[in-house]
C-alpha cells in the first residue's frame, strides 16, 4: 500500500498488538449473566445541545459467541449537525457476574480494534481481580473495524502495495509514491463518502461520552494503551466532570506536532535496537557479531541490502524493505518476543529464509495465511491522522526532516521519512491541532510510564502527567511499548488499586 509504504505505523499498535496479545483464548460456553439494572439514566444527566436522542439510548446486550456480548449505538456524523446524518458504532463486552461497574477500553491505535482486544487479548492481560471487577467494554472508534469503517483499499490491492518496492527517501521513487498515494486518497474518499472527514479523535471522544450515557454511568472509567491515552486525555479534557477512574498506560504526548511524534520514535526504537542487539550477541543463534556498535552496522548494511534487492517469502511474495522493516520492528514492542526476532533474523540473514519476517508484517497489517485482511487498521491510521495534525509536505521541510531522522536514527530514520506525503493529497484537511489538555476539575487520572517503551518514550508519560491538572504518573523502569497486562506484580497490583478500590498509587511511585 502506497500509504503505509511512506511510514511505518509505529504509533498504531498498543501492548494488545505484541505477539502474546495475539494468542486468542478459549471463550466459555454462556455469558454471565450481567446485572444491568444500573443502566438507566441518571435523572441529571443533561445532554449536550440537540444531542438529547442519542443519550437517551439504552444499549441491548446480545450473546454473539461464549462469553462475548455485542450491542451497537448511534452517534451524530457530524456533531457540529447533530440532527444530520447518524453512524452506528459496535461494542461488546465481557461481563462479570459481581461486577462493580463497566471499564471500557481502548487497544491504541488509531486504528486499533477495542473488539478484538476484548475477544481475544483482555483475558490474558487483564489480572482475575479486575476481569472479576467490571464489565469489561470494548468498541470500536468511528472509522474502525465494525464500526462504519473507513473503505479504501481490497485485500489483493493491499497486498500488492505491500509488495511494492518504494523507497521515498530516493527523488526517483518519490513520483511513483505521490501517484499512488493520490490514486489511494481518491479510492478512500469514494469509498468512504462523508464519514472520511469526521474521523477525528475530538468526535471519537464525545462518542465516548455517549456511549458512558448508554451504559447509565454517571461518569466513565476508561483504560487506554498507546493512541488510547490520547482518546482518553481527549475525552477528560472535553468532559472533566464525567472522568471517574482513568489508566492512561504508555502516553502520547499531545503537544508533539507530527515531525516530533516521528522523530521521538525513531530515537526510541533506535535505543530499543540497541538493548535487543545487546542480548542478541549474547545468544548462540544471532545472526550478527563482535560489540552492539559492529553488530549494528552488520544489521543496517543488510537492510541496505534488502533496499536494493527484495527478498521472496516462500509463497512467493515479495517482502521489500518496508515490509520488512515493519516485521522486524513488531516483536520490539515486547521484549519477551526479543528470542523470537533473533532467530527469524538469524533465518533471513543465514538462510535466506524471509517467512518469519514476513510472518510478524502479516501481523502488524491483519493478514492472514489465506490472503484476507481482518481489519481496516491501516487505512483506519492514515485516515485519523490526517485530521488529527497539520502535516507540512513541502519538499524541503521533509528533506531537512529526513536527513535529521537519519542523523538521530542511523538504522530506522529513513524508513520513517516523507510521511507527510500521506496527507497532503487527503480530500480532507486536518481539524486538530497540538496542544495541552488539562482536564481541569477532573478526578485524578493514573498515568503510566515506560523507561524503555520505544513506540510512546517515557517523557511523553511524564509531560502527559504534568499538562493534566489531577494526575499520577506510576513508572514501569523496564523496556517494551504500555506497562499493565505485560510487565510485573508491582504494576497490576498498583493499577488494580487504582481501578478496583480507587487508590492512587503514592506520587513517582517506580515498579
Amino acid at each position: 500500500m502506497p500509504v503505509r509504504s511512506l511510514k511505518m505505523r509505529l504509533a498504531a499498535v498498543g501492548s494488545v498488538l505484541a505477539l502474546v496479545g495475539l494468542t486468542s483464548c478459549s471463550a466459555g460456553s454462556s455469558a454471565p449473566q450481567v446485572d444491568d439494572s444500573s443502566a438507566t439514566q441518571s435523572s441529571s444527566e443533561v445532554a449536550p445541545e440537540g444531542l438529547k436522542d442519542y443519550y437517551s439510548q439504552k444499549l441491548e446486550w446480545e450473546n454473539c459467541g461464549g462469553t462475548l456480548e455485542c450491542s451497537t449505538i448511534k452517534v451524530p456524523l457530524d456533531y457540529a449537525n447533530p440532527t444530520g446524518q447518524s453512524i452506528e458504532l459496535s461494542l461488546n463486552r465481557r461481563g462479570a457476574e459481581n461486577a462493580t461497574g463497566n471499564l471500557l477500553i481502548n487497544p491504541g491505535g488509531p486504528g486499533g480494534s477495542g473488539l478484538d482486544m476484548v475477544a481475544s487479548s483482555v483475558q490474558l492481560m487483564f489480572s482475575d481481580d479486575l476481569m472479576s471487577s467490571f464489565n469489561v467494554v470494548g468498541f470500536d472508534p468511528r472509522g474502525v473495524g465494525k464500526s462504519s469503517p473507513v473503505t479504501c483499499q481490497s485485500d489483493a490491492e493491499m497486498d500488492s502495495g505491500r509488495q511494492e518496492n518504494l523507497r521515498a527517501w530516493l527523488p526517483e521513487d518519490q513520483v511513483q509514491i505521490i501517484k499512488e498515494t493520490d490514486e489511494y486518497a481518491a479510492a478512500c474518499a469514494t469509498n468512504t463518502g462523508d464519514l472520511l472527514g469526521h474521523v477525528d479523535t475530538v468526535s471519537a471522544a464525545k462518542d465516548m461520552d455517549v456511549i458512558r450515557a448508554a451504559l447509565g454511568d454517571k461518569q466513565l472509567d476508561y483504560l487506554g494503551f498507546s493512541y488510547g491515552t490520547f482518546l482518553g486525555a481527549t475525552y477528560a479534557d472535553l468532559f472533566p466532570k464525567k472522568v471517574g477512574k482513568f489508566v492512561l498506560d504508555g502516553a502520547m504526548d499531545p503537544t508533539n506536532q507530527a515531525s516530533e511524534l516521528t522523530k521521538a520514535q525513531a530515537v526510541g526504537f533506535e535505543k530499543e535496537i540497541d538493548a535487543w542487539l545487546a542480548q542478541c550477541v549474547e545468544s548462540a543463534n544471532c545472526p550478527f557479531t563482535g560489540t552492539v556498535a559492529e553488530a549494528k552496522v552488520q544489521l543496517q548494511q543488510f537492510f541496505a541490502q534488502v533496499e536494493n534487492q527484495p527478498m521472496v517469502s516462500s509463497d512467493g511474495r515479495t517482502v521489500p524493505i518496508i515490509d520488512f522493516v515493519n516485521g522486524f520492528i513488531l516483536p520490539l514492542y515486547d521484549n519477551s518476543n526479543w528470542s523470537y526476532l533473533t532467530q527469524a533474523m538469524a533465518d533471513a540473514v543465514n538462510d535466506g529464509n524471509v517467512d518469519s519476517i514476513l510472518g510478524f508484517a502479516d501481523m502488524s497489517a491483519d493478514r492472514q495465511d489465506d490472503g484476507t485482511y481482518t481489519s481496516n487498521s491501516s487505512d483506519a491510521f492514515t485516515a485519523i491522522n490526517c485530521l488529527d495534525r497539520p502535516m507540512n509536505a513541502n519538499s524541503a521541510a521533509m528533506g531537512k526532516e529526513a536527513t535529521d531522522l537519519m542523523r538521530v536514527a542511523p538504522t530506522l530514520g529513513k524508513y520513517l521519512s516523507y510521511g507527510e506525503i500521506a496527507c497532503d493529497v487527503w480530500d480532507h484537511k486536518a481539524t486538530g491541532h497540538a496542544e495541552e489538555l488539562h482536564a481541569k476539575g477532573s478526578n485524578e487520572i493514573l498515568v503510566v510510564g515506560t523507561t524503555g517503551d520505544p513506540a510512546t518514550p517515557y517523557k511523553w508519560s511524564q509531560s502527559l502527567a504534568q499538562q493534566l491538572d489531577n494526575a499520577t504518573l506510576l513508572t514501569y523502569n523496564g523496556h517494551g511499548h504500555t506497562a499493565y497486562g505485560r510487565s510485573n506484580d508491582c504494576i497490576t497490583s498498583a493499577v488494580d488499586g487504582y481501578l478496583i478500590d480507587g487508590k492512587v498509587p503514592a506520587a513517582d511511585t517506580q515498579c
